[in-house]
């Protein structure tokens, strides 16, 4: 990158990165190392800001991670850029990626693939058959992990037909599985050279997928730098260079905008809690555009119903809880990005558009289903109670998403204007990951996937053993929903498929174990002489591919 030059204490202090970005000093050091630091990340700035036209510089509130293609630990939308599946998502059903076409045997058992020609992994290894065999064998050989995913559960062998032809073979029909294969993780193609001993599950040598970009620089909580990739078998992108940088969120960001040290963000859905009014300032200053996608997603609360002790076992109380809920405020705490939702999943969703009755926000209908359901409000208490029990329960949120602690607090409030108390509890990741596995928790905070993975991620884990299920293990219907649950996805009938997504969702809706909140949007602000700004089906990649500069 050159050199940046300075005098310190009257020493010369040479600064330069190498091509892992670190830091070589030449010369005698008279002060600490944070002037250094300080030095180094002047020159940072001082390249970026001299980048030519081709290159976004992105703004992310989080590091990619490990982006290993076969597991969870990256960023999806890092991923996205570097690896690619057989069939590719897309608003009108799955379409061909690696896969040129497929066969689906009349038993739906068998799924025979005709893979593209002429495709190199980035290292220069050949994508073929034996390639796309050797990638989903190391995922089944670590399908525990997967268990999320019902696809990884089914499928018996991959095997190699010719040099371009595999079967995937499944132990029983299952209508989702080109959807699940089209999944940023974990069914993505990465070059066999990176596995480590033939497997992928305890990390990989190198990030080579036959994505448009390749991953060539990286130092963890700082930036990541993406290169075009030129033998790219969908052509060369326009946009040569990415570099994401990781800032936090909120004004921090905002300023980057500002200063032109960032020129591109795209936000998680409605996840960022940036100032929507000065996004749209910048965009007003004429800088920036803003575009922003239909509803991708929904926050929820999961509650309960499997602790007969709780008073969340009572659908009464959920149904209060459910009127209680102010969502129209919260929605406003977003600044825009945001609205209010009164289903689990937006009527654009498929088989979603669902004749569900409204529950709105109505604090007196809550107040008289609890006094019907025998809890009282005596005179001068704050919180209900019945047979000499408080009317309380707690909320458990992620406390690394700070909406989501902005959002628990308005529902704290909401909940205690009639009467229950509720107390907040906010942990990391893994903590609110492991409560929802082992249903620890009387309501948890969460977020649906959305298309792709909706509806039938969702319907999945509602049965025995998924993520969901301490929401419905009360629930007198439970047995039924599961059985419902294991017909649709089974099923090779549209109708019938419409048919028994509309009774799930139904019986979900009308139990209120599962409540909604919000819908969430994705929120892109770009350069106006950026093009081609668009969404892919699924809102966790971004087509860095399509854009160009005028």
């Amino acid at each position: 990158m050159g050199k940046c030059r300075t005098m310190i204490g009257k020493k010369d202090i040479n600064v330069k990165k190498n091509k892992r970005t670190k830091i070589i000093i030449t010369g005698v050091l008279t002060v600490g190392l944070l002037t250094v630091v300080l030095i180094f990340s002047g020159c940072i700035q001082q390249k970026e800001q001299s980048e030519d036209e081709h290159t976004l510089i992105q703004a992310s509130s989080h590091d990619i991670g490990d982006i290993n293609g076969h597991l969870y630990g990256g960023a999806q939308m890092a991923q996205g850029m570097v690896y690619e599946t057989l069939v590719e998502n897309t608003f009108n059903g799955p379409k061909p990626r690696l896969a040129e076409s497929w066969n689906i045997s009349d038993d739906g058992k068998v799924y025979t693939f005709y893979l593209r020609k002429n495709v190199k992994f980035q290292d220069g290894e050949p994508f073929n058959a034996q390639a796309v065999k050797d990638n989903i064998d190391a995922v089944q050989r670590n399908k525990e992990r997967h268990a999320w995913l019902a696809l990884s559960s089914k499928i018996v062998s991959c095997d190699v037909v010719d040099n371009y032809t595999v079967n995937l073979v499944l132990s029983e029909a299952y209508y989702p599985t080109l959807n699940e294969l089209g999944y940023t993780r974990p069914y993505s193609m990465m070059s066999p050279k990176c596995f480590l001993n033939g497997e992928t599950k305890n990390g990989v040598s190198g990030h080579i997928g036959t994505g448009p970009y390749k991953l060539i620089d990286h130092v963890e909580d700082q930036y990541a730098t993406f290169e075009a990739n030129p033998n790219y078998w969908g052509g060369e992108p326009s946009i040569k260079k990415i570099i994401r940088k990781v800032l936090p969120t909120g004004q921090t960001t905002l300023l980057a905008l500002q200063k032109k040290e960032v020129n591109f963000l795209c936000t998680e859905s409605g996840g960022n809690m940036l100032d929507f009014q000065a996004i749209k300032d910048l965009e007003k200053n004429g800088d920036y555009q803003i575009t922003q996608s239909d509803p991708v997603s929904t926050k929820i609360l999961l509650v309960n119903t499997g602790n007969p002790d709780s008073p969340l076992a009572d659908k009464s109380v959920r149904e209060a809880v459910w009127y209680a809920i102010d969502r129209n405020s919260m929605a406003k705490l977003s600044g825009g990005e945001e609205l209010p939702a009164e289903t689990l999943m937006s009527k654009a969703i498929p088989y979603c558009n669902i004749d569900l009755k409204a529950r709105s926000f109505d604090p007196e209908k809550a107040r008289q289903i609890l006094d019907a359901a025998g809890w009282k409000l005596k005179k001068g208490a704050e919180y209900r109670t019945r047979n000499g029990e408080t009317l309380k329960f707690d909320l458990c949120y992620f406390s690394a998403k700070p909406e989501q602690k902005t959002m628990s607090e308005l529902i704290q409030s909401n909940l205690k204007e009639i009467g229950i108390q509720l107390e907040l509890i906010g942990e990391e990741n893994n903590a609110c990951y492991d409560r929802r596995k082992t249903g620890n928790y009387d309501m948890l905070f969460d977020v649906t996937w959305g298309v792709p993975y909706e509806p039938h991620c969702t319907a999945n884990i509602l049965k025995p053993g998924g993520s969901y299920d301490a929401t419905t293990k009360g629930l007198p219907e439970a047995e039924k929903l599961n059985q419902e649950v294991d017909d649709v996805l089974a099923s090779k009938d549209e109708a019938t498929r419409k048919k028994l997504y509309a009774e799930i969702f139904t019986t979900v809706h009308e139990e209120a174990n599962i409540i909604p909140l919000t819908y969430g949007h994705l929120t892109v602000i770009y350069p106006k002489n950026l093009e081609d700004v668009h969404f892919l089906q699924n809102q966790y990649e971004f087509p860095f591919k399509d854009l160009k500069f005028k």
